[in-house]
């Protein structure tokens, strides 16, 4: 159920970015910026218009599939968030010292008397 709310998301995404894409940016649509006879299909206003609720459209259905996928993976996760599983795992009262740090064992010095610093270039 989750892929198939996914990829109409992802095809939804595309055809919103291609339809604001073919919008221009004075509030046209299509047909600004052609012929100003009114012999073609659709006028630039009308265009503008279809692109305009063609947008409005998708974006809708972007945000409900937004807010599914989150429905979808916030049931798959259960039901603690975040914040309820990190109070769970402290205890009540944090020692006074802090958490013990691991003991860790260091090679042993080398043994020359020199300078461990490299050679200098020449």
């Amino acid at each position: 159920m989750e892929n198939v709310v996914l990829s109409i998301h992802l095809i939804l995404a595309l055809l919103l970015i291609g339809i604001v894409l073919l919008q221009r940016s004075e509030g046209g649509g299509l047909g600004m910026g052609g012929s100003s006879s009114g012999t073609g299909v659709m006028t630039g206003r009308q265009a503008a218009n279809a692109l305009t609720r063609l947008t409005w459209a998708l974006a809708a259905a972007f945000i409900v599939t937004s807010l599914t996928l989150t429905v979808l993976s916030a049931h798959k996760a259960g039901v603690t968030s975040v914040v309820d599983r990190f109070l769970q795992d402290t205890p009540a009262t944090a020692p006074a010292t802090g958490p013990a740090l691991p003991q860790v064992e260091l090679p042993p010095a080398p043994a020359t008397d020199g300078p461990v610093t490299p050679p200098a270039a020449e």
